[in-house]
């Protein structure tokens, strides 16, 4: 794989949550949601766990997140918040919640016009992956969406390594705010793009990528250098 900075990449592979999506604005009300139907059907008692544990965990798998979010609890707990979750996502959606970042639209416009490949890599749920992607008008603008939950990868590294292989990629940018993010874009030798501007991450996650931008359309700076 191409990884200088400088060169202009065939294909950009894109995180959604913290990347494109400002995910809070859909689930800091999905996660109260969840917690009161768990309540009404028995599944759960006392105070809602504070959003900001889910929203810490973002860029996991699902079952990691619920992991942290409801330790102890039973698998069938889990399954139920599992569901719960998908089903009050698309809810939100369809009733016009969700942002996406600042200049996202136009700039994944701007990319495409220049004739570069623009793919998905998520590990959410297909669902929701494609559900986000439909609801904010971006859907049109992918070459294709992949997620952890309809290619059952357990890690995102393995979801970049079968993009890349299935579209015969050759050179790419990685863009991401997690470091599951940086890790998908060293591991498979691509340049990564940290996205500096989500609250989701840890000290440190950012570590190791070639670049760091502080607003979406920042990617079209580096391009250019």
């Amino acid at each position: 794989m191409q990884t200088s900075q400088h060169a202009t990449p065939e294909a950009m592979i894109f995180d959604l949550d913290g990347t494109l999506f400002q995910t809070e604005t859909l689930l800091v009300g999905v996660h109260h949601r969840i917690f009161d139907t768990l309540r009404s059907e028995g599944m759960f008692e006392g105070p809602t766990p504070p959003v900001e544990i889910m929203l810490s965990c973002l860029g996991m798998i699902l079952d990691d997140i619920w992991e942290k979010v409801l330790p102890g609890a039973s698998e069938a707990t889990r399954a139920r918040a599992l569901e719960l979750m998908g089903q009050y996502e698309l809810d939100g959606l369809a009733e016009g919640d969700g942002k996406l970042y600042d200049h996202v639209e136009e700039t994944l416009k701007e990319l495409r016009n220049r004739g570069i490949k623009l793919f998905i890599a998520s590990n959410g749920q297909e669902h929701y992956v494609r559900g986000v992607a439909a609801a904010k008008g971006i859907a049109e603008l992918f070459d294709d969406l992949y997620s952890a939950g309809e290619y059952m990868t357990s890690t995102k590294v393995d979801l970049v390594a079968h993009l890349l292989n299935k579209h015969q990629i050759k050179s790419a940018w990685m863009v991401g705010d997690r470091s599951s993010d940086v890790e998908a874009g060293l591991k498979n030798e691509l340049t990564v793009v940290a996205c500096d501007y989500a609250s989701f991450r840890s000290s440190g996650e950012l570590d190791g990528s070639h670049m760091r931008i502080h607003d979406f359309k920042d990617i079209l700076t580096h391009l250019e250098k």
